[in-house]
């Protein structure tokens, strides 16, 4: 199990500025070691990963700011954010994919035989990544799931501070999941949640991830584009977001 010890707190100075969001400047081995340090304190703290979309959702939404401020560990998700730290001249060390770190926290739990509640998604999708998620880590227990279609929070919340599991996938989408976690962490009886969007259908299998080349290579977001074209209106926002960053060091604003 991952720990490494003096790991900066919330609001530390290693937070880097990029658009103004600020990001933990961790490397995936770090980031996990944050997240197993605040799963064990069991504080209802929670995690985002922010892509340049999430990024240029805050310039606009007030509360999806607040709430990404707020959280207790922020990590890169988007290569459009390593790239827009490097253009601001205060990189990163490295991205930290949501998906990736989740399975490092899937690591640790199934040593210890820890719980894991998995909440989002269409009916049946948290189930069946549920499956391949007890397959792969066969030490973890599934405390509990439940879809994203609920209009009232509250009997989710009493589902969930009676499952008590150590870790909360949070899988609603931005910026509802981010949301969510802020307004209920005071009120939830959890380890540690982590707001990771799509990846319910990931390991579900009914989205495919990109082949590990591409996801060197940075271009996981161009895999997801060819698969779903659809998504064309929310991948304009990285070059937006990338011309944003040439401008703010252009004017010399960086920060």
């Amino acid at each position: 199990m991952l720990f490494i010890s003096a790991l900066p707190e919330k609001g530390d100075t290693l937070r880097t500025e990029i658009l103004g969001v600020e990001f933990d400047n961790f490397n995936m081995e770090e980031a996990a070691s944050k997240a197993l340090e605040l799963m064990k304190q069991r504080s209802g703290a929670y995690v985002v990963t922010p892509n340049p979309e999430i990024v240029w959702m805050c310039r606009d939404n007030a509360a999806l700011k607040e709430a990404v401020a707020e959280a207790d560990l922020v990590v890169a998700d988007g290569i459009g954010v390593i790239y827009g730290a490097r253009i601001l001249g205060t990189p990163l060390k490295e991205r930290v994919p949501g998906i990736d770190l989740g399975t490092e926290l899937f690591k640790a739990l199934s040593e210890k035989g820890g719980k894991l509640y998995l909440l989002g998604a269409k009916p049946g999708i948290a189930e069946k990544a549920a499956e391949t998620i007890s397959g792969r880590f066969p030490g973890i227990k599934i405390c509990g799931t439940a879809d994203g279609y609920f209009k009232d929070d509250e009997p989710i919340i009493e589902k969930i501070n009676a499952a008590a599991p150590d870790l909360l996938l949070v899988c609603l989408g931005a910026p509802k999941q981010e949301i969510w976690m802020h307004k209920n962490a005071p009120r939830l009886n959890v380890g540690l949640m982590m707001g990771l969007g799509g990846v319910l259908d990931v390991f579900a299998g009914t989205v495919q991830r990109a082949p590990e080349s591409w996801q060197k290579l940075g271009l996981e977001w161009l895999y997801r584009l060819i698969r779903q074209p659809s998504r064309i209106k929310r991948m304009i926002k990285l070059p937006v977001f990338l011309l944003a960053a040439i401008g703010q060091r252009i004017r010399g604003k960086k920060k």
